[in-house]
């Protein structure tokens, strides 16, 4: 069963658990399978986990992993809240791959696309909030903050007016007349669409991306096994240092405060190494087949110590 999502950075995910021991490999964000049959395929030690709160992927990968059905449970639900309940153990490998998939970009009706016909943007579709709520009710003070500070929009304030000012005379319908009036602060230039990141910013707010990531990066710090093995795929700056942060924090041998005279706290305090010194990137071959990888960053650690 094809996919209809390409997984980035799959060799490099797969590489990246190489070695890692008996028990169970969740994967947080399972869209359609992808990185998960990979897993499964190559390392037949790893039982699955596999989390989505989009019901539509839920039952494709469902049926795309009955040939390992004996070896793999899915559940819905965010993996903030569905990571510290599970009752597998041990885990030993986690997967986040923190981008949209590509059918939820590439379905209109789901309303992420530029020219879709509806204003939605919600992973999932029983949600209560959705981008229409967020673009016509929103006050232009929490509009301005989305867009400044989840979209890094130099011309926050403008954009922010603009969407206020055209939703008075009527509500703003769909991502397609919303991307017009972006257009007009915004405009074209480059490769990349002047909506993009007025979208992420009202994405990201309409899923709670940024507080899930922190929700999982939590989970796994409470309850972590030793030599388990977290990949974390980002896509762009927000989501990262987020990442890269909570991993810096994990590997900090010395607690003492910084300004102290010498080391009193015994530089024991490391939960474990980074696997790589930087973040990994997609190859030029992957991104000449996969243009949307292009801003794919993959991070591991590897627990050495087991959670107090």
């Amino acid at each position: 069963m094809k996919s209809p999502h390409v997984p980035v950075l799959l060799n490099e995910v797969l590489e990246s658990f190489a070695d890692v021991p008996e028990g169970y490999f969740v994967d947080c964000t399972l869209g359609y399978a992808g990185h998960s049959t990979a897993v499964l395929e190559r390392y037949e030690h790893l039982k699955h986990v596999g989390i989505d709160r989009d019901d539509e992927a839920l039952a494709f990968s469902k049926e795309r992993l009955e040939p390992y059905e004996n070896r793999s449970v899915l559940y819905k639900g965010t993996f903030s809240t569905v990571v510290p309940n599970l009752e597998e153990s041990p885990v030993t490998a986690l997967l986040a791959d923190f981008g949209v998939s590509s059918l939820q970009l590439d379905k209109k009706e789901r309303g992420f696309a530029f020219d879709a016909l509806t204003l939605d943007m919600r992973m999932d579709a029983t949600a209560p909030l959705s981008a229409y709520e967020v673009v016509n009710t929103y006050p232009k003070e929490k509009l301005e903050y989305i867009f400044d500070v989840y979209g890094e929009v130099r011309s926050y304030r403008k954009l922010a007016g603009i969407i206020v000012e055209a939703r008075s005379k009527r509500p703003i319908e769909s991502a397609r007349e919303l991307s017009a009036l972006i257009a007009k602060v915004m405009p074209s230039g480059g490769k990349i669409h002047p909506a993009t990141l007025p979208f992420q910013a009202i994405r990201i707010e309409v899923n709670n991306e940024l507080g899930e990531i922190e929700g999982l990066l939590d989970a796994i710090e409470a309850k972590y096994e030793e030599g388990e093995v977290v990949s974390l795929i980002t896509f762009h700056s927000l989501e990262d240092r987020l990442v890269k942060n909570r991993f810096k924090k994990w590997a900090t041998a010395c607690i003492c405060d910084p300004q102290a005279m010498r080391c009193t706290c015994g530089k024991n305090h490391a939960l474990g190494k980074l696997l790589q010194r930087k973040p990994v990137t997609a190859s030029k071959e992957e991104l000449k087949l996969n243009p949307r990888s292009r801003s794919a960053k993959l991070r591991s650690f590897r627990f050495t110590r087991a959670s107090s």
